[in-house]
């Protein structure tokens, strides 16, 4: 483990910033919140509500800055999680074919619609299987 602060998100040193990091410090490089649960020494998914201290209240958006009074700045707080789920997430859409509202997979070729002609054909997958006598 590393004793330099690197950002929880991007990874990227910390080193214009005075210690203790402040509630509202930002990442220089991916201007991502650094006052997190993320980036804190206590924080543990092991643990209840994900935070070794005992006392702090829960902080619910583990990724968002807050004011919880118990923050200390973890080094090499850095896993790559973002990454990693992200890349999980279009591995999945790539399977199922699925991906952000808005496209559609065809011919393996994604192809983007307004979301006003999402719903429009949503709408019409609706009431054309209405149209048939059902109800």
């Amino acid at each position: 483990m590393t004793d330099t602060l690197v950002c929880w998100k991007c990874g990227a040193p910390i080193t214009d910033l005075p210690l203790p990091i402040g509630r509202l410090a930002e990442c220089a490089a991916c201007r991502a919140d650094l006052h997190v649960c993320r980036m804190c020494e206590y924080y543990d998914v092991r643990v209840a509500m994900s935070c070794r201290e005992t006392i702090a209240e829960e902080v619910k958006e583990k990724e968002r800055v807050n004011f919880c009074e118990y923050f200390a700045a973890k080094a090499g707080a850095y896993s790559g999680y973002a990454q990693e789920s992200h890349a999980a997430r279009l591995q999945l859409d790539a399977l199922f074919g699925g991906g952000p509202a808005g496209t559609r997979q065809d011919n393996g070729k994604t192809v983007s619609r307004s979301q006003a002609d999402a719903a429009r054909e949503q709408l019409e997958q609706l009431f054309s299987s209405r149209g048939k006598g059902e109800i």
